[in-house]
């Protein structure tokens, strides 16, 4: 953790990520996307699979928060959601594993106690992130022993749709802020200088930021959207 603490600690993350129905979906593209972030100043990648991991590790040396995310039927958790995603991911070892860490029951039926707890027998070394949608969420996190608390899923759960992470100067996150004692990493819709560096000063340990700075439809959309409000 010495090390994690020192590279990371104030500084930008930037999450390298294309799904299989976005046009940059490939690891080779996922790695070089890596390596310009890492041009750009990121001290750290948050990635998707294990081959994305692989070929990132090829182009910059840089800690890694990894995760898989996966659809099970009849479930809501995505995001590394069981111990099969947990065995997969540690075959190349990232930095840190993050994972939902929101009350839901996780596609094999467990609960995010006992999955932590199944976790941290099989790997009691390896630092995990939990990717929370809510304060309670966040808390309970904090208590199980989670190494760093995520604000990842705000908006994205039953629980706290029409949350806004930046609303009312990230009131969410200093709630969060408030209360835990494990460092606080945020992300989710952060996406402005401004507003990453604002999180830094509210005392987060560092940001990830990923959309705006990685997927250029999402980018061009803000340019698009825009500019159709002329008529």
């Amino acid at each position: 953790m010495d090390h994690l603490n020192q590279s990371l600690k104030g500084h930008l993350i930037v999450s390298c990520q294309a799904l299989p129905d976005e046009p940059l979906h490939s690891s080779f593209i996922m790695g070089r996307m890596a390596r310009a972030a890492a041009e750009g100043g990121a001290k750290g990648i948050r990635a998707n699979t294990c081959e994305d991991i692989a070929e990132i590790r090829k182009n910059v040396d840089l800690p890694i928060i990894g995760i898989i995310k996966r659809d099970y039927p009849n479930s809501g958790v995505y995001i590394t959601p069981t111990m099969k995603e947990i065995d997969e991911l540690m075959t190349v070892r990232p930095e840190i594993i993050a994972l939902d860490a929101t009350g839901a029951v996780r596609p094999d039926g467990r609960t995010l106690d006992e999955f932590y707890h199944d976790i941290r027998r099989k790997y009691p070394e390896q630092p995990l992130m939990a990717d929370c949608s809510t304060v309670e969420e966040a808390l309970h996190a904090d208590a199980l022993g989670f190494d760093f608390i995520g604000t990842t899923l705000v908006g994205y759960t039953e629980q706290s749709r029409g949350d806004k992470i930046e609303k009312d100067d990230f009131a969410i996150i200093r709630a969060i802020l408030e209360q835990v004692h494990h460092p606080v990493i945020a992300e989710g819709n952060i996406n402005t200088p401004a507003k990453a560096r604002r999180v830094i000063e509210l005392g987060c340990y560092s940001v990830v930021v990923g959309s705006i700075i990685t997927r250029p439809q999402v980018i061009t959309r803000t340019f698009t959207a825009e500019m159709e409000k002329l008529g």
